[in-house]
Parts: C-alpha cells; structure tokens; sequence
C-alpha cells in the first residue's frame, strides 16, 4: 500500500531575533504602563541634563540603568507604532545582511550614545527608540558601497530625513530632535565602518560564487540539449586513443600468433575481450 505523502504545513519563524525581541519588549513595557502607571517614568526613561530636576544622579545606580533601557519606552501608542513601523521594515533585513550580534551591538551603541547626549545638552528626560529607527534608516541605505564611493541613496535620505530633523521636528518640544540626529549619525558611522568588514566580503563573494555557479549551469544545460560537453568530448576522445592502443596490442599480438601457428589463438582472443569490456564500462552493454 502506498504511503500517503505529508502536506507541507506553513510555519511562523522567529526570523530576526533581535529585532523581534527588541519590538515586543517595548510592547510590553507599553502593556505594563497601562496597568502599572508611572513604571515607564521609573525604569524606561533617561535622565536630563545634570543640574536640572530631572538630572543625572551621579550617586543612583539607577540613572546609570535608564542610559540604556530608555529605548524602550514610549510616551503612548502612537509613539512607539511609529518607531516600531521602521524597526520591524528595516531591522530583519539589517539583521541578515550584519548578523544578530552585529545589530545588537549597534543597537545598544546608539542607545549609550543617545541617552548621555540627552544628560549633557537635554534638560528633560528622554524615552522612546526613536534613534534606534534612525540609525537603521541611514544603515539601511549602505546597500553597495565601495572605498571611494559613496551611495546616491544614502545622500537622499540623510537630506531628507536629517534635514527634516534639523527644520521642522526641532520646533516640537516634546520631540527630541537630537536623539534622531545622533542615531543617523551612529547608522552613518556604521555603514562606513563595516562596509569592507569580513562579513560582508564573505556575503560579496558568495553572491559571486552563486552567480557562476548559476551561470555554469545554464551553459551546461544548453550544451546537453545540443553537441556533447566539452568534458564529454574530452573523456570521449581518451577512451577512443586508449581503444586505439588496445586494438594496435591486439594486431601486434595476432602478428606475433600468426608467426607461431594455430597454439596461439587464446593469445589472439584476449585483447579483443579487454576492447569488449572497456567498450561496455564506456558506452553500457546495449551498444557493444
């Protein structure tokens, strides 16, 4: 009895760890704040400048904490559906092309960097990973970059998205504008820095590899449906010097029989039989 064949059976995948994680984490510090209120205030917001009401606190240990976990919280829904819009676009894409490990560090760099350029020059506190998205917008841009090029797109969209920053988004107070700013700069400083890093030449030379790979392929392909491969005509043209040679064994040994009489037919036979099998290894056993 025939066995049934299993039907494929679609599967969701944990892509992009990192990204994934980082996302439902400020979920669920968002969930939290609704039923716990004032726990983002607490643990999930960097401190301002030192001297101001809310300032940095050389002696809590705190303070030194919200420097990092401040990207994840947010001042309401809207706040974080829109980071998370750009997070969850460009981080599974950034997370293959550098690696879980690679994203991570850029991540919490940013995060440090952000969070003290918010206690040296901010007198208010800072939440939100704002930052975060930006430097992934300006990373995401380093697509071919070479030593002494620079990519077109990575110049329209730092005019674009910085220089919105710079004129339009500063006029909001409860915007942080230097949190975009510094975050484009970290996703700038990043893909210069790991544009020729041994990662992505490995990715380089790989999609080199798999377009000859490809291209071998296909060249193979159209030779079968036509004349031989020059392999085949390579192996062919071995096989029939080595039959030449067996055949001129073979007439130099029915000379020699001929010489000595009717005794030497075995010797005769046995060189044929040799053409024989060498004929049947190289074309199968119908031809011969």
């Amino acid at each position: 009895m025939a066995k049934k064949k299993k039907r494929a059976r679609l599967r969701i995948m944990y892509n992009a760890p990192v990204t994934l994680t980082f996302s439902l984490a400020t979920v669920a510090v968002m969930v939290l704040e609704r039923f716990m209120p004032g726990f983002t205030e607490w643990l999930f917001t960097a401190p301002g400048k030192i001297g101001s009401e809310v300032g940095f606190d050389w002696t809590n240990v705190g303070d030194y904490f919200r420097l990092f976990t401040h990207v994840l919280g947010h001042q309401d829904w809207e706040h974080l559906l829109g980071n998370l819009s750009f997070i969850l676009l460009l981080g599974p894409l950034l997370e293959e092309r550098y690696g879980s490990v690679m994203l991570t560090v850029m991540i919490v760099i940013t995060d440090l960097v952000t969070g003290v350029l918010n206690v040296c020059f901010i007198s208010r506190p800072l939440l939100g990973a704002s930052g975060i998205a930006f430097m992934m917008i300006l990373l995401s841009s380093f697509t071919a970059i070479s030593k002494y090029q620079i990519p077109l797109t990575f110049l329209l969209v730092l005019a674009l998205y910085m220089g919105r920053e710079l004129l339009v988004v500063s006029q909001e107070a409860n915007v942080s504008s230097l949190a975009h700013t510094a975050g484009g700069v970290c996703g700038s400083l990043f893909g210069f820095l790991t544009a020729h890093s041994p990662h992505n030449a490995r990715s380089t030379k790989a999609g080199s590899n798999t377009v000859a790979k490809n291209g071998a392929t296909g060249g193979t392909a159209s030779q079968d449906g036509g004349a031989p491969s020059s392999r085949a005509g390579s192996t062919s043209s071995g096989a029939r010097k080595k039959n030449a040679s067996v055949r001129g064994q073979s007439g130099g040994a029915g000379r020699t029989a001929g010489a000595k009489g009717p005794a030497s037919s075995p010797a005769e036979d046995e060189p044929f039989d040799i053409y024989a099998q060498e004929a049947t290894i190289l074309f199968g056993e119908d031809e011969v």
